[in-house]
């Protein structure tokens, strides 16, 4: 069984949660600019202003959610059901990012980290899939990170959270695909972000936004699961997971100069 992707996006009604800038806020201007009917949510509601103010209002709804909050995320999507009866695709980008090494580890931010980027997206499916699952359709997308194929330097609370969406992933996968709801693992490399402008060392492969936008959008439409990119940095990482710990590490060692 293969799972559906989506031939068109016009008149699609999308979720953004994390719209309000970086791989969010491309993601929502490429599906608006698609004819996507698209609902913005981020705490920063003047960035999402900002995106709206470009099209015909109609084409959009404002909903501010900290991801961290359970009833904003339930309020939110109530909202979305009111004015649009539904969504058809789900599409949650929301992230934290905090550089940590041993020797400067926190464990408030690990906590922070933790319940942003892995107990947020379970928060959001846990709104959303009820109804996915009464109407056998819709799709899920979640955007991890390559940072969550295996352990890297300075990611010892974001490597974490995003090897938990990849479990997390793989399992609504197994899940839902007999109940017609797609799932989709996005997993980018490095985005010139404002996360990854805290960064003081060389990103390998760096690409834009809109790029990584035009990456994840192709993937879901063509009904990919594994949704990664940029091939060259993502299929180098994806090979170093088969190896044998020492290889791995003395190429971890050799090749990440941080």
């Amino acid at each position: 069984m293969k799972q559906l992707g989506i031939d068109s996006f016009s008149g699609k009604r999308v979720w953004i949660i994390g719209a309000s800038s970086g791989i969010g806020a491309a993601c929502a201007q490429a599906l608006l600019s698609k004819g996507a009917k698209v609902a913005l949510s981020s705490r920063r509601i003047e960035r999402l202003e900002q995106i709206a103010r470009a099209v015909k209002p109609e084409q959009t709804l404002i909903l501010p959610v900290d991801v961290t909050q359970q009833q904003q995320i339930q309020t939110a999507y109530q909202s979305i059901v009111q004015a649009w009866g539904g969504i058809d695709l789900l599409l949650f980008v929301s992230g934290m990012y905090v550089p940590l090494r041993a020797d400067n580890f926190d464990i408030n931010t690990a906590e922070q980290t933790i319940d942003a980027n892995l107990l947020g997206p379970m928060r959001a499916v846990a709104a959303v899939l009820p109804n996915m699952l009464s109407a056998h359709a819709g799709h899920i997308a979640i955007v991890g990170s390559v940072a969550g194929y295996s352990g890297l330097p300075k990611a010892l609370a974001y490597g974490p959270s995003k090897a938990g969406i990849i479990n997390f992933c793989e399992t609504l996968y197994y899940d839902l695909l007999p109940q017609g709801v797609s799932v989709h693992m996005i997993s980018p490399g490095f985005v010139a972000t404002e996360a990854t402008a805290q960064n003081d060392f060389e990103m390998p492969a760096l690409i834009t936004a809109d790029q990584a936008a035009t990456e994840i959008l192709s993937g879901i439409q063509k009904g990919e699961f594994d949704i990664h990119f940029p091939k060259r940095f993502s299929g180098f990482l994806k090979f170093l997971r088969i190896l044998p710990y020492p290889l791995y590490f003395w190429i971890v060692r050799r090749f990440v100069k941080i």
